[in-house]
């Protein structure tokens, strides 16, 4: 395991941190540790705009019926 210092973290945010961790019966150490474990697992936006940029979108709704669609929507 790595460990990480986190240095100049505002007073308001450590403490919110704390708080959450003793709701959870966690020590600070190991709520921040699992909530960076959460963050590490999201794609990141350029991975998302990547994978969708990847899919095939020929069977999908054209630019007209999203429009259309819209519209419906709002009447």
């Amino acid at each position: 395991m790595t460990t990480l210092y986190i240095r100049d973290v505002d007073e308001g945010v450590a403490e919110e941190l704390k708080l959450r961790a003793a709701a959870e019966g966690m020590s600070l150490s190991a709520y921040a540790a699992a909530q960076l474990a959460v963050i590490a697992s999201r794609p990141t936006n350029a991975q998302v705009v990547a994978r969708l940029r990847r899919r095939d979108r020929r069977d999908g709704p054209t630019a007209q019926q999203i429009v259309s669609a819209v519209r419906e929507g709002r009447e």
